[in-house]
């Protein structure tokens, strides 16, 4: 019986690509792209990854992540395995778009908040076109509809309006709990059309983890980071899986995700003021009127936005 040889770097080289300072700004404006989409509740970042080109490189390269690192460390010794390191994880796209990410939160976050206090109808009808472009330039990029996809596309609207209806929890978070909430979150994150920052809401957390950012309260901001970084490690290889195997498949069920998430961004919302229960109303029962020429010309520009980020991503593949 032969034994195996050792692993080297060379055996577990990711694909290659060409980290041009072009490409690299073209994947830090994405970045902030998706950064400002997962502030709202109800908008993923995925979905910007999805449309803007980057999905499956990010999955890949967060996949990569994990013990046999040092395996590739050890192979190469010193700064030439660092290097090897460096590359096998595609370190500098991930940190390119972690900027962009950071940049988003740290310059967007507050005015975002802003908007949905003060603009909810405003800010929900642009994101409510961004998902229905969405939808539909994805549903184009599935060649061919069998019975499995049409029920996989099924599957994940309806779970994504099951989780959309779900009550709020209202509790004081401990660090234990923030931890289990970014971990529960980032899964979120990464699935187009499921808000890692909606999740947040359901647990009761949205608003703590939003004033340490602002606050940069260090202890709220590392505990649910690190549960960011244990979820994704663990959620990213079972999605690359699926993704290499199953593509149209899973493609079926990622966008049956984002159709859902439309009961979520609809534009016309009311408040209960008794239990603060949010519902959707048909835009004529909107208190103050639909104001049709305003949430009309602000959902086109959501969906051009998003068509002009589909196209820029197909020419900027990175």
């Amino acid at each position: 019986m032969t034994t195996p040889s050792k692993p080297t770097a060379s055996q577990h080289q990711p694909p290659e690509y060409h980290n041009t300072p072009k490409s690299l700004a073209t994947v830090y404006v994405k970045g902030i792209a998706m950064g400002a989409a997962d502030i709202v509740p109800g908008v993923s970042g995925g979905t910007i990854a999805l449309i803007a080109g980057i999905y499956e490189r990010l999955i890949g390269a967060l996949s990569r992540i994990g013990p046999h690192l040092w395996s590739i460390f050890r192979a190469e010794g010193g700064m030439r395995g660092i290097a090897a390191v460096w590359r096998h994880v595609d370190a500098t796209f991930l940190l390119c778009l972690v900027l962009g990410i950071a940049t988003s939160f740290a310059t967007l976050a507050g005015i975002i908040k802003n908007l949905l206090d003060n603009q909810p109808l405003l800010i929900w009808s642009f994101f409510f076109g961004l998902v229905v472009a969405t939808v539909v330039i994805l549903l184009a990029e599935i060649k061919r509809w069998t019975l499995s996809r049409v029920a996989l596309f099924g599957v994940g609207m309806v779970a994504a309006v099951v989780i959309s209806t779900l009550p709020l929890l209202t509790t004081e978070p401990s660090l234990p709990y923030l931890f289990f909430a970014g971990a529960i979150a980032i899964c979120a994150m990464i699935l187009p059309g499921v808000s890692g920052s909606f999740i947040l809401l359901l647990l009761g957390v949205y608003d703590t983890v939003l004033d340490a950012v602002h606050r940069l309260d260090i202890g709220i901001v590392a505990t649910v980071m690190a549960g960011m970084v244990t979820g994704l490690l663990l959620f990213t290889r079972l999605l690359k899986w699926l993704l290499s195997h199953y593509y149209q498949g899973t493609l079926a069920l990622l966008t049956g995700f984002i159709a859902g998430s439309l009961v979520k961004v609809w534009p016309w919302k009311v408040t209960t003021l008794a239990t603060q229960a949010v519902h959707n109303v048909a835009p004529w029962h909107y208190p103050g009127g639909a104001q049709w020429p305003v949430t009309v010309g602000l959902i086109i520009l959501g969906a051009v936005l998003v068509w002009l980020l589909s196209w820029w991503g197909a020419r900027h593949e990175a």
